[in-house]
């Protein structure tokens, strides 16, 4: 009798793959890493961070409420003040709180929702603060160049046209930024070298090409910031040859001293945001785009309202009523 003779069936087990930063496996959430290279400044960094950050926010606070109760200051100038309060504060929700929190409890994790949220609330609301200088500066020219003329052309209706157009413009200029970056896929990497979700930080853990991304970034924000800061410009420079002419009276002098402060608060975001990029360390860059969304909002309230006589008053009469 014939016997078949079987082979034994042999069952191979695969090793299963241990997971590295190459692997395909797709991202859930991001790392926050605050100065890779030195983590030690942390709690330094933490105590004059948050003195800030209350100052920001006390101020701007104050500010709003001075504006909101009392009536005199309910004027076209102060409703621009007050948008401006009001972005300068939810900026600083947005990013300082975050910071803080790696600081203090090495919270390092965030989602891609909140990632993604926090992106486009930095990359609108910062061209909006831009806008509302140009506004601001447009009204101080109309102001001073042709005072009589004011009243008919500085109304609560140009300011709420305003403020809708400074929303929608850069809202609907920077959302694709956010867009662009959660259609990228990532798989792997999770560590982002920043406090903060910043476009590009975020872009280099894809596995795709994100030149679309960096390219959209570079254009938007050149023509939004660009366009802003050249009619700003163009604003101060009428001002400054109406008060040449009128030989800088009393009056003139003081509008030429705030529209000064104006000028260097705006300069001083501009060097924040652009100073040095390739020249200094990794580090200093993350430190000052974290002071990018501090300083500005901490100064804006003094600069533009405790500077400015009627908001003083505004602010004497509220102690007065406290009592």
């Amino acid at each position: 009798m014939r016997r078949n003779h079987e082979k034994p069936t042999q069952l191979t087990i695969q090793p299963m793959a241990s997971p590295s930063n190459n692997s395909t496996a797709p991202v859930s959430e991001f790392l926050l890493i605050c100065f890779p290279n030195f983590q030690s400044w942390q709690h330094w960094l933490s105590l004059p961070l948050s003195l800030l950050f209350l100052l920001a926010m006390g101020a701007n606070t104050t500010l709003l409420i001075t504006i909101q109760l009392e009536a005199s200051l309910h004027q076209p100038l102060y409703y621009l003040l007050s948008l401006l309060s009001l972005l300068d504060i939810v900026l600083c929700l947005t990013v300082i709180p975050k910071v803080l929190a790696i600081f203090w409890f090495d919270l390092r994790s965030i989602s891609f929702p909140a990632c993604f949220l926090q992106m486009f609330i930095m990359n609108s609301f910062l061209p909006m603060e831009s806008c509302t200088f140009m506004v601001m500066a447009y009204d101080r020219c109309v102001a001073i160049c042709h005072p009589l003329r004011y009243p008919s052309i500085i109304t609560n209706q140009f300011v709420a046209k305003a403020s809708v157009f400074i929303v929608v413009r850069n809202a609907l200029l920077t959302a694709p930024i956010p867009i662009l970056t959660s259609l990228l896929h990532y798989c792997g990497k999770d560590v982002i070298e920043n406090c903060i979700c910043a476009n590009l930080s975020v872009s280099r853990l894809s596995c795709d090409n994100f030149t679309l991304n960096r390219i959209y970034q570079f254009v938007a924000g050149w023509t939004l910031l660009g366009s802003d800061f050249i009619l700003i410009f163009l604003s101060y420079t009428f001002i400054l040859r109406a008060v040449l002419r009128f030989k800088a009276d009393g009056a003139a002098a003081k509008a030429l001293s705030t529209c000064g402060s104006h000028f260097s608060t705006i300069l001083l975001a501009v060097v924040l945001t652009n100073v040095a990029r390739k020249k200094v360390p990794m580090d200093i860059l993350i430190l000052l785009n974290v002071l990018h969304h501090l300083i500005p909002p901490a100064l804006n309230p003094i600069v533009y309202g405790v500077r400015t006589k009627e908001i003083k008053q505004g602010i004497q009469k509220l102690l007065q009523r406290g009592r």
